[in-house]
């Protein structure tokens, strides 16, 4: 339905143009009504009659809509509106209260209207009708008893309701010159919901017009256009919301931690379907106003609540009072069931259950804004600026949250500057994305100083770990190793040492891998490797130095490492313990050694132990866990065969690493390359 702008522009201009040739005037019983390219607004006297219309035995047409019925009876309507009244709902100007304040209040259902003229138009000439474009709230027109056209559907017992649109019906033409007398009836059907949300509810507010079909096509052209214009902000703001919507649940991508960007795009998703509803209840007739209601009032608008009061709570990272989370939800969902009882949409009440329930509605928004409230008072409360950004947001909720009783007591929440609608809802939404979009840039500001220092962090330790490894080749007398490093992270978990004695010529390798990757467990591979350091100058048994590291592990939470100690004689002699970590291989071959716990498992450990020789020539090699679970892009691992067969024909260390890690590294690579050489060939070199 809707437009561009130009085209709607133009479009008025024409129309305007059109229907200016003659301005409508009103017609009363008694006038003489001549027409020519005019149109004549029908205010009265219109005879008013509560209830529905017998039917005709013969012809099953309603006996009301005859044009010899008597209703002299009726009550007498003047639809003459006072000068520069309007609808404070619908903005339509022209408004003229309806039944409830002309003595029938509480009065809903069906209601029948009636107007005698006498027309004088040109044979054949094509006359046509608009509908009331104000009414409470769906009709059937007849002329001269004939039906020639309705809005809404009358063919259920209970008529199906429509937001009130731009309607025109073609009358029968004139059969000859002269003066013509035609009777016009109006069946109207009111729900008793709308009692409670219109003020002066009834009826007819606007009364129709009669006229030649050509200008009666250009006055209902012009009616839509003005009813486009006044929601046309609508489907930017539909489009809008989902928009914010669809970029909130991507922020939660970056950070799943943060539940605010969830529920801010819970809240946003919400609104802009709201608003999609309205735009199709006002523009089409494709959804019917129980259905509407029942989708709008009944499930997104307590769902809306919940969003919008959880957004807040998540947003200042509130924990107390902690039952309000669950009490929302509850009263949520039961102001739900109350408002779909209230507005009767399923079903037909007494006007005694109708007004408890509409109490119990009244009752339950109250509650929701009360925990509104209580998240603002808090947030300011804890939050300071952040708070306060949001108390102008949430006097606007405090309105829009009784916006329809306040109508009800002619209290405007509802203007149409150049004749758009503006309700106090969309101040307080926009003052909403106001609120969340400076929060937006604080939190992203804060985001960005935190995400700096965590990088100087990361580096700083980076730097560590460097300064804590060994160099990458080293020739010992005796010894030719070898040694590298990958972190699957910025900061690893793995670990070794290579400490040479001095004393008796011996060697000793410790090797390990913590549990987890990046920053945390940098920090405790360099708690390890400072209680290494400093044992190390008492003892060098393998045995002794696990137990000593068990100890510093032990009573560290979820602080666990695989570990393996082994120490080569100058002699070639291994002494090897092993605490869980994967075993040497030793000329390519994987040593049979037991498996192990764990550091930091058990406050004794049973660490898994062996001997054996290191002749002239051989190669053990130590490699971290990180090899074998590396996975190609098909998620094959690189598994022990391929590590076999690697670690058969590797020339070194290197090697060793970059295939692994060209394979599809997913943790951290480590490689300790020892060979044994002649220590005359060692000196020398």
């Amino acid at each position: 339905m809707s437009r561009p702008a130009g085209l709607i522009f133009a479009s008025t201009l024409v129309l305007a143009c059109s229907a200016a040739l003659a301005q409508p005037r009103a017609a009363t019983s008694t006038d003489q009504v001549t027409l020519g390219q005019s149109i004549v607004a029908l205010n009265g006297p219109w005879k008013f009659q509560p209830g529905d219309s017998p039917l005709d035995p013969a012809t099953g047409k309603p006996l009301w809509a005859q044009p010899g019925y008597n209703d002299a009876s009726w009550e007498t309507v003047d639809l003459t509106p006072a000068a520069g009244s309007f609808d404070p709902v619908a903005g339509y100007s022209g408004f003229v209260p309806g039944w409830t304040r002309r003595g029938h209040p509480g009065l809903w259902g069906y209601a029948w209207y009636r107007i005698h003229v006498r027309v004088t138009a040109q044979p054949r000439e094509k006359l046509g009708l608009t509908g009331p474009a104000d009414i409470d709230d769906v009709y059937q027109i007849f002329a001269n008893g004939s039906l020639v056209g309705s809005f809404g559907n009358f063919s259920h017992a209970r008529p199906t309701v429509y937001y009130t649109q731009p309607m025109m019906f073609p009358l029968p033409a004139a059969e000859s010159s002269g003066a013509t007398d035609m009777v016009i009836a109006v069946r109207v059907w009111m729900e008793s919901f709308t009692l409670t949300t219109t003020p002066d509810a009834g009826g007819i507010h606007t009364a129709p017009m009669l006229g030649e079909m050509a200008t009666i096509s250009a006055e209902n052209q012009m009616r839509w256009l003005e009813l486009l214009r006044a929601y046309a902000p609508r489907p930017v703001e539909a489009a809008l919301f989902l928009l914010l919507a669809i970029v909130a649940f991507t922020l939660t991508l970056f950070d799943r931690s943060d539940h605010a960007y969830l529920w801010t795009g819970a809240a946003f998703l919400v609104t802009a379907l709201i608003t999609f509803l309205e735009i199709i209840g006002s523009w089409t007739q494709w959804m019917g106003y129980r259905t509407g209601n029942l989708i709008g009032d009944v499930v997104l608008t307590p769902l809306s609540w919940v969003a919008w009061v959880m957004l807040w709570w998540a947003w200042f990272r509130l924990s107390r009072p902690g039952w309000l989370p669950r009490v929302l939800g509850v009263i949520a969902a039961l102001d739900g069931i109350s408002v779909l009882f209230a507005e009767n949409l399923l079903f037909t009440l007494t006007p005694a259950m109708h007004s408890f329930t509409h109490d119990a509605d009244l009752f339950f928004r109250f509650l929701l804004l009360a925990l509104f409230v209580t998240v603002v008072v808090q947030g300011v409360r804890l939050r300071g600026l952040a708070g306060w950004l949001l108390v102008p947001a949430g006097l606007c909720v405090c309105v829009m949250t009784f916006g329809t009783e306040l109508n009800t007591l002619h209290i405007r929440t509802i203007w149409f500057p150049f004749g758009f609608q503006t309700t106090i809802g969309d101040v307080a939404r926009i003052l909403m994305i106001g609120t969340l979009a400076v929060l937006l840039l604080q939190r992203l500001l804060t985001s960005m100083r935190e995400q700096r220092r965590l990088a100087l962090d990361i580096k700083q330790a980076q730097e560590v770990q460097q300064v804590i490894l060994p160099e990458a080749h080293t020739e010992l007398p005796g010894f030719v190793v070898e040694s590298e490093y990958r972190p699957a992270l910025e900061v690893g978990g793995d670990f070794f040492q290579i400490i040479p004695s001095a004393a008796d010529g011996s060697l000793l390798i410790v090797a390990g891998d913590v549990t987890g990757k990046g920053l945390k467990a940098g920090m405790l591979v360099a708690l390890l490797v400072g209680a290494l350091r400093t044992m190390v100058e008492g003892t060098n048994d393998p045995h002794a130095i696990l137990e000593a590291l068990n100890r510093r592990l032990m009573g560290r939470g979820e602080a666990h490492a695989t570990c393996l100690a082994l120490r080569i004689d100058a002699d070639g002699a291994v002494t090897l313990a092993n605490a869980g970590h994967m075993p040497p291989y030793l000329n390519g071959q994987p040593l049979p050694i037991d498996g192990a716990l764990p550091l930091g498992m058990q406050p004794i450990g049973d660490f898994s132990s062996m001997r054996f020789q290191l002749a002239e020539g051989d190669r053990l090699v130590v490699i971290s866990d990180g090899v074998v679970e590396a996975v190609d892009e098909q998620r094959r691992l690189f598994g022990f065969e391929r590590a076999h067969e690697l670690l058969r024909s590797a020339a070194s260390a290197v090697e060793i690493a970059s295939t692994a890690q060209a394979y599809g590294q997913e943790d951290d690579i480590s490689v300790i390359s020892v060979m044994r050489t002649a220590a005359s060939v060692a000196t020398a070199a």
